[in-house]
């Protein structure tokens, strides 16, 4: 079972507290009084090597059962083999995701699953149901959005994937019978610069926001999908059959910088952050 899980935080600085609200792919991070700063999490996109389904990448699906409570701080959305759960906080959301991998073939420690941290629906893409897009957020010029590599804090500026330093030996091994192609390569290629934390971090257009999503355990981090998308994949393997992964994340948003942000993922993921 996969679960999401949004934990108390500290006081609010100088904005209000975030909430939640739900909306037809997952929910949404609200600022109250600040409509430039909306996010959504659509929670649950794609697979990764084996992940829920065979194959190297497969598509997830939204269509979880969803509840929010009436104070818009707690959420979840679930299926007999996955649970997210998130509680509002101060500067954005606590995760966590528990998964059972209930499938008959053990997952390899590649496995994953891709929730998509998204400023909303950009014009022309699915799905037909109309969602505001926050263009603060969205980042057209893919100058304000940044992964953690050895060198610190580094422009993500294609929608190439980068991925965990520590697993690139066994993905280039999962690419050699094919040259180093996978199913996602054409819309997806590997980047030869690694990341070193599941986090991606994305500056406002105003200069006034920050927001960013991170996960205790990746696989990868890329971004520039159609939706304007920020994926950090969760890592859930190895994992056999009837067992079960846990894993803590973290939605970000506040009024700041990606230096701010840094400093925060640092204090809340002490092991996960080099520095």
């Amino acid at each position: 079972m996969l679960a999401l899980v949004l934990l108390p935080g500290a006081a609010a600085r100088a904005a209000a507290a975030p909430e939640l609200f739900e909306w037809e792919r997952g929910f949404g991070l609200r600022v109250p009084g600040q409509p430039a700063a909306d996010m959504y999490l659509w929670i649950y996109e794609w697979n990764m090597f084996g992940a829920m389904q065979p194959g190297q990448h497969s598509k997830g699906t939204y269509q979880l059962a969803r509840t929010l409570n009436a104070a818009r701080t707690e959420a979840a959305a679930e299926s007999p083999a996955l649970r997210f759960t998130l509680r509002a906080v101060a500067d954005g959301a606590e995760l966590l995701v528990r998964v059972t991998n209930r499938t008959a073939h053990a997952w390899p420690e590649l496995a994953g699953i891709i929730p998509c941290w998204n400023p909303g629906q950009v014009p022309g893409t699915n799905p037909s149901s109309p969602l505001p897009l926050n263009r603060n957020f969205a980042d057209a010029r893919r100058t304000r959005t940044f992964f953690l590599a050895r060198d610190g804090l580094t422009p993500l500026v294609s929608r190439s994937i980068q991925f965990n330093a520590g697993l690139r030996p066994a993905v280039d091994r999962a690419g050699a019978a094919d040259r180093g192609w996978f199913p996602f390569t054409a819309k997806w290629p590997t980047s030869e610069i690694d990341s070193v934390a599941g986090l991606l971090v994305r500056e406002s257009e105003d200069g006034e926001w920050v927001t960013g999503i991170a996960w205790a355990d990746w696989l990868s981090v890329q971004g520039h999908n159609p939706w304007s998308c920020l994926h950090a994949c969760v890592r859930l393997g190895a994992l056999r059959p009837g067992e079960t992964a846990e894993v803590r994340g973290r939605l970000y948003l506040f009024r700041g910088r990606k230096e701010d942000l840094l400093a925060r993922f640092r204090r809340d993921f002490p092991a996960r952050a080099p520095r």
